[in-house]
């Protein structure tokens, strides 16, 4: 008869598009005692996350909540209670996480328009309002954080776009929230969907979700039922509003990490949280570039959170990542799509990012690169990410 040891994960530093690495605080949490999902201990928790996670989405929006399942289950909950069939839709494509967006519209048999721009890029705000003026669409769905690519794409000034073709605008914010400023109201975003892996480090499972109030009327005043059964809204509402109507049993320990990681967040305050991140990604990119590395992502359009840069000519991308991984236990991502074999994507989010690691990688960065026979100065990057810490 085979015999199962005690499960024991190895310890990594989660330096890739995520997951990240997880407080122990909030890992801690997901040991506690199981509560049935209408037990009122575990209503006032849902309260505290609905709560919470407002600010850090800052938003106002009462139908703000936790859906079951990844970011991609965002992804389809905002897609699928927004659109009908028929419905004109302008999908921007700059990356992968785009393109999911356009498929999973196109499934949904809505009429849709794709904008594209090249991975790396960000998409033009002139190519918004041509297609807007040519196809009077009711939804414009962009990604805010383009995590295949390590591109920022600005929001507020597609949001004001779409303002004045009154089409209403559905935002990825995976990798942006609890990352980089990112304002719901403020920047009148419709509606926006995000993931709990990413800067918010918690564990992968739950997928944050705001809706206004404009689109909250939408999705109540469909023609048709919503198509996909367990992340329909206009039941599970029901289930995190006033009347607690059941609809599914909900993730409880996962529920009790995410209230515990946006509890994290909010005592360390978004400002200095967008700092930190700001902070260690300048240090980052600064040490790649002095060890001859380039940046993938268009300039002036980088993420904070997430370092896409060029694999050296002669590196082989495979073996460089499983040196990391095993001789350092740093795991960092390659590319996707068009960036796939040429691109390494190196996560600096929540948890994870700090000064230790940041110097720790560059450092095994390095000796993943003279491994392969890279020339290099010793210690430029570690050197050069000094350099940056010493001026905060």
């Amino acid at each position: 008869m085979k015999q199962y040891g005690e499960l024991k994960p190895s310890e990594r530093i989660l330096m890739g598009p995520g997951p990240s690495n997880v407080d122990p605080v909030v890992l801690r949490a997901m040991s506690a005692p199981i509560l049935g999902h209408l037990d009122p201990e575990f209503l006032v928790i849902m309260n505290d996350t609905m709560e919470l996670l407002r600010y850090v989405f800052q938003t106002k929006n009462q139908l703000t909540m936790a859906m079951p399942g990844t970011g991609s289950a965002g992804m389809e909950t905002v897609l699928a209670n927004m659109i009908e069939e028929g419905d004109k839709v302008i999908v921007c494509v700059n990356g992968v996480f785009g393109g999911r967006m356009q498929d999973i519209c196109q499934r949904l048999k809505a009429d849709v328009t794709t904008i594209s721009a090249p991975f790396g890029k960000i998409i033009d705000l002139d190519d918004i309002k041509d297609a807007l003026d040519k196809t009077g669409a009711k939804y414009v769905a962009i990604v805010h954080a383009e995590t295949s690519t390590g591109v920022l794409q600005p929001i507020e000034e597609v949001s004001k776009l779409c303002k004045q073709y009154d089409a209403m605008l559905l935002v990825d914010c995976v990798t942006s929230l609890a990352g980089c400023e990112l304002k719901i109201d403020e920047w009148g975003i419709d509606a926006a969907y995000s993931g709990t892996q990413k800067c918010i480090s918690c564990p992968p499972g739950l997928a944050p979700v705001t809706f206004n109030e404009r689109a909250q009327k939408v999705i109540n005043n469909r023609k048709t039922k919503v198509p996909i059964w367990y992340l329909d809204l206009t039941m599970i509402q029901n289930y995190w509003g006033q009347q607690r109507s059941y609809h599914h049993t909900a993730p409880i320990s996962m529920n009790y990490a995410f209230r515990e990681a946006l509890r994290l967040i909010y005592e360390e305050g978004l400002e200095n949280r967008f700092a930190r991140h700001e902070l260690n990604s300048q240090a980052l990119k600064s040490g790649l570039e002095a060890m001859g590395l380039k940046m993938w992502a268009q300039e002036g359009h980088r993420l904070p959170m997430l370092t896409s840069a060029v694999i050296p000519e002669g590196i082989d991308d495979v073996a460089a990542r499983k040196y990391l991984l095993e001789r350092f236990g740093i795991e960092i991502g390659g590319g996707l799509g068009e960036g796939k074999g040429k691109v390494w994507r190196i996560g600096t989010m929540g948890y994870t990012c700090n000064e230790k690691n940041i110097l720790l990688f560059l450092t095994s960065l390095e000796s993943a690169l003279k491994a392969q026979g890279y020339k290099i100065e010793a210690g430029i990057g570690a050197a050069t990410a000094m350099e940056v810490y010493a001026k905060k």
